[in-house]
């Protein structure tokens, strides 16, 4: 089976690597994961399946999961604080015994943010809001955008977005691919 994208909003919160815990937390709880549901349909609402946790923590989850992985956030570990060092090319030839190998272990299960000209590219701003994720990466407003932004994504990483109401920070967009 091929990589899955997954994609989550949670509260805002400076603590990102807390918001990252307390979204994992909540899809564990939900039942939410590999091998619980094998495959989830995106996005995550109010109505989508929630059989409850099906194991006794989330790393038993993340250790079931094998080498799939979770296909969730479950996935990601760690927020870090600056965009990812490797371009998609350059991760798979690290993954492949070239160039750069010894960071693969640093990239895998992180959460990076889009380096401002990414933000910039896509929306126009540096603070994007929920409709402009809405219609840009997750819609149709400019399916060139979209998909070179999908096709930066390395497996078993996610990225992150601040999303603004009214230019003050009020979510978190987290969205990755699982492994392949």
């Amino acid at each position: 089976m091929g990589a899955e994208p997954y994609w989550y909003y949670t509260d805002y919160q400076t603590d990102l690597n807390l918001a990252l815990d307390m979204l994992r937390k909540r899809e564990f709880q939900a039942g939410r994961y590999n091998p619980a549901i094998p495959l989830l349909d995106f996005p995550i609402t109010e109505s989508s399946p929630s059989p409850g946790a099906q194991h006794p923590s989330i790393e038993a989850a993340l250790e079931a999961s094998d080498v799939d992985g979770t296909r969730s956030i479950l996935d990601i570990l760690r927020v870090s604080d600056t965009p990812c060092p490797l371009s998609r090319d350059e991760f798979k030839t690290a993954l492949r015994g070239g160039e750069n190998q010894e960071i693969i272990g640093e990239i895998f299960n992180t959460a990076f943010p889009l380096p401002s000209a990414e933000l910039l590219a896509l929306f126009g701003t540096e603070q994007p809001t929920h409709k402009m994720i809405e219609s840009v990466i997750l819609g149709d407003t400019n399916i060139d955008a979209a998909n070179a932004f999908w096709h930066s994504i390395n497996r078993g990483t996610a990225r992150y977005i601040i999303v603004y109401t009214q230019n003050q920070p009020s979510e978190i967009f987290f969205i990755g691919y699982s492994f392949d």
